[in-house]
C-alpha cells in the first residue's frame, strides 16, 4: 500500500491559490479514477478537482473556506501497490510510502522561509471578469510572528483602506488562525458601524478616549429592518453575487465615471448579417450573432484608441500591448461573469464567432477555466439581448472603459442621396460608452465610440471579415 498525495493542480499563470468550497468525499470514502474529490472556488471560477489515481481517502488537509495555494497538497489517497507504481510517472504528483511517514511529513509543513512574491490578476465579474494585481502571501507583522494574508483578503483590505498594522487586530477563524474573506468582511462590517454610545446624546469623553481610532469615519447607508411578516422571502446572496457587489462598488469609489452615446444605423451591418448567416452556419457549423460583429469594430477602434486599452495604477497609465475584450455573459441564476476573447484584433470573424459562441456555452455551463475570465483590457455588454434600448455600464476595474450596446429597433429616419432627402424605415441602436474620467477626457471618449459607430455604419468599406 502506498499514498498519493492530491495537488491543487496549476489552474492558469496568473491563479495562484483557490478557495475549498465543498468536500465531495470523506475520509474512508472509495474514489475512482478521475472522479470529483473536492470543488473550489477562484474570485471567479468554480470548479472541482478530480483525482488521479483510484484508492481510498484517508485525509483532507484543508477545511471548506481554507485558502489552498496551487502546488499543496490537499488530501491523501491510500493506492494499492500497483496503482502507486503506475502513478509514479504522472507529473505534479508524490508517491509516499508508509515507511517513510516522517520524512514526509518534514517536507509537508517545513516551507521556505523566503516567499516569492507573484502577480497574480483578479478579475470581479461582474461579473466581470478580472481584475486587479495582488501579490501572493505577502508576509505581515503580527505581535507573535508572521502571518499570512491571501492576495483575496490584501485586496478587500488595500480597497477598504485598512493598513498592514491594522489587519493584525483581525481575528482569523482559517487554517492556523488564517484570516478568511468572511473574517475581513465581518471585520469591516463590524468597523464601520456606529457604537452604542454613538446613538446617544450625551457621550462619555474617558469612554471615547480609550477606544483607539483606527480608520476614518465611514457613513453607510441604513441597513434594512429584517421583519418577517409571513410575506417576505429573505435571499442569501450567492458567493459570486457577493464577489460583484464587493467589485461593484469598488469601480465606481474608483473610477469618475462619465458617459457618452452614439446613434448608430446598423441597417447595412443587418442586411449583410441575414444575407450570409446560413452560408455561414453551413460551412462553418458556428451560428453568426451580432456580438463576434460588435467586438470587430471594438478592436478596431481600440487599435485607434490606444488610451481606452489601458489601467491606472496610481499616477501611472498603463496602455496595454494586446487588445484582449471581455464579453458580459448572463448566467442562470442571474448572475454576471466576463470571459475574455485574448488578442481580439488579431481574429477575423470566423475566429470571433468560434470564440464567441465557445465562450458563452461554456460560461454558461460553469466550465470556463479561471485564466478564460482574467487579463481582459476592454469589456462589451449587450444590453440590448434584454430589450434595453441604452445602459449606462459600470467600469470592470482595472480597465478604463466599457460599452453597452443597445437593443436594435426599426426607426423612421432621414436619407440623404443624391436626389435629395426622404424618411424611411432603418435600423438602429444606441452605443452607450462608460469611461473613466481621471485619464479619458470627453473628447476622446466621444471620438471612440464614434468610431466604432462608423465602423459599423460602414461595415463592408471598413472592416475585413
Amino acid at each position: 500500500m502506498a499514498h498519493f498525495n492530491l495537488k491543487l493542480p496549476k489552474m492558469g499563470e496568473s491563479v495562484a491559490e483557490a478557495t475549498v468550497t465543498k468536500w465531495l468525499k470523506e475520509i474512508g470514502d472509495t474514489i475512482e479514477l478521475d472522479e470529483s474529490i473536492v470543488e473550489i472556488a477562484t474570485d471567479k471560477v468554480d470548479s472541482d478537482v478530480p483525482s488521479e489515481v483510484a484508492g481510498v481517502l484517508i485525509e483532507k488537509r484543508f477545511q471548506e473556506d481554507d485558502i489552498v495555494k496551487v502546488g499543496e497538497v490537499m488530501a491523501v489517497i491510500e493506492v494499492e501497490g500497483e496503482l502507486a507504481a503506475t502513478s509514479e510517472s504522472l507529473s505534479d504528483i508524490e508517491v509516499e510510502m508508509e515507511e517513510q511517514p516522517e520524512v514526509e511529513a518534514v517536507n509537508e509543513e517545513s516551507p521556505s522561509e523566503e516567499v516569492t512574491p507573484v502577480e497574480v490578476a483578479t478579475e470581479h465579474v461582474f461579473l466581470a471578469s478580472e481584475i486587479e494585481t495582488v501579490r501572493e502571501f505577502v508576509k505581515a507583522p503580527k505581535s507573535q510572528g508572521d502571518r499570512f494574508y491571501s492576495p483575496l483578503v490584501k485586496n478587500i483590505a488595500k480597497r477598504e483602506g485598512i493598513t498592514e498594522e491594522e489587519l493584525q487586530y483581525v481575528e482569523g477563524t482559517g487554517k492556523d488562525n488564517r484570516v478568511t474573506k468572511n473574517d475581513i468582511l465581518k471585520y469591516i462590517e463590524n468597523r464601520t458601524q456606529p457604537t452604542q454610545a454613538s446613538s446617544s446624546v450625551e457621550v462619555s469623553t474617558e469612554a471615547v478616549d480609550q477606544k483607539p481610532i483606527t480608520s476614518p469615519q465611514v457613513i453607510e447607508t441604513p441597513k434594512a429592518v429584517t421583519v418577517n411578516s409571513g410575506k417576505d422571502q429573505i435571499i442569501e446572496m450567492t458567493r459570486m453575487g457577493k464577489m460583484i457587489s464587493e467589485h461593484m462598488l469598488m469601480s465606481k469609489r474608483t473610477s469618475a465615471h462619465v458617459q457618452s452615446f452614439v446613434e448608430v444605423d446598423v441597417t447595412e451591418l443587418w442586411n449583410w448579417r441575414e444575407k450570409v448567416k446560413n452560408t455561414f452556419a453551413q460551412r462553418e457549423n458556428e451560428k453568426l450573432t451580432f456580438t463576434p460583429l460588435f467586438i470587430k469594430a471594438v478592436a478596431a477602434s481600440l487599435r485607434d484608441f490606444p488610451l481606452l486599452n489601458s489601467a491606472v495604477d496610481g499616477n501611472k497609465i498603463i496602455q496595454k500591448g494586446e487588445i484582449n475584450i471581455g464579453m458580459a455573459t448572463a448566467l442562470a441564476d442571474g448572475n454576471l461573469i466576463v470571459p475574455v476573447i485574448k488578442n481580439a484584433d488579431h481574429l477575423n470573424i470566423i475566429g470571433l464567432a468560434k470564440k464567441v459562441n465557445d465562450l458563452a456555452i461554456r460560461a454558461r455551463n460553469n466550465a470556463l477555466k479561471p485564466d478564460e475570465v482574467q487579463g481582459g483590457t476592454y469589456t462589451v455588454t449587450n444590453v440590448g439581448n434584454f430589450g434595453s434600448i441604452m445602459g449606462t455600464p459600470i467600469i470592470n476595474q482595472p480597465q478604463v472603459g466599457i460599452l453597452a450596446i443597445g437593443a436594435i429597433r426599426k426607426m423612421p429616419a432621414v436619407i440623404e442621396t443624391p436626389e435629395g432627402d426622404f424618411i424611411g424605415i432603418r435600423k438602429k441602436l444606441i452605443l452607450s460608452h462608460s469611461y473613466d474620467h481621471r485619464i479619458i477626457n470627453g473628447a476622446i471618449g466621444g471620438q471612440f465610440v464614434k468610431s466604432v459607430a462608423d465602423y459599423l455604419e460602414n461595415w463592408k468599406e471598413t472592416l475585413p471579415y
